[in-house]
Formats: structure tokens, sequence, C-alpha cells
């Protein structure tokens, strides 16, 4: 038997608006603790999830089978077109948007926000 486990994660590229100074702290977060933005923004979105008592109570009701996709994702291979999670396809922190490698990631500015854009 092995000693360690070794699980695939599916990472998708997504794209997502973020206040500037959100997308500075973001980056001297990762900075900080010598990873990529991509792992800081999924990292701290799956604590959320976790520790949100009243969220992991919403996940178990038909609600959230219910909820309506709004996160632009695209499937590697696939168009250039946003796709939306379709239900059921949650990883076990609750959530489908995963990390890329940072050299892909990049903040745009767009009228005093930024564009987050991971792939």
């Amino acid at each position: 038997m092995p000693l360690i486990e070794v699980t695939q994660s599916r990472y998708v590229s997504a794209t997502i608006r973020l206040d500037s100074e959100t997308a500075t702290l973001i980056d001297q977060y990762a900075a900080f603790v010598h990873g990529s933005a991509d792992d800081v923004v999924d990292k701290a979105l799956n604590y959320v999830f976790a520790k949100d008592r009243e969220f992991q109570d919403y996940l178990k009701s038909p609600l959230a089978a219910k909820a309506v996709p709004s996160l632009r994702v695209r499937r590697a291979g696939a168009a250039d077109a946003p796709e939306p999670i379709v239900s059921g396809e949650r990883s076990r922190g609750g959530m489908d948007a995963r990390r890329q490698p940072l050299e892909k990631a990049s903040v745009v500015p767009e009228e005093s926000r930024s564009v987050l854009r991971t792939g």
C-alpha cells in the first residue's frame, strides 16, 4: 500500500472581475507565500467555503443544485466561448474554477476594475 495518495485535479480557466486593489493584494499575498495568484484565489475561496457553516448547509439543500451558473469558464480544447459549469461538476470544495500556472495569469485594467484572466 502506498504511503501517499496522489489524485489528479481537473483545472479549468475562468474569467472574473476584481477590484483593482483586490488584484494587487492577491499578487502581494502570492509573493508573500511564494505561490501563484491562482493558488491564492483557489485556496482562499476553498477556505471560506469550508469554514462557512451556513454555506455548507446550503450545499446540502435542493437550492444549491438549482443555482444558475454565472462563472465564465473556458474548457480546455473548446472554442474560445466561455461555458458555465454544468450542475454536478463541482469539486469537493464546491467550485470547479481551479488554478493554472502563474505565467498564464494576467491582470488587465477595465473601467476602474481589473479582470483576472487565467488560461
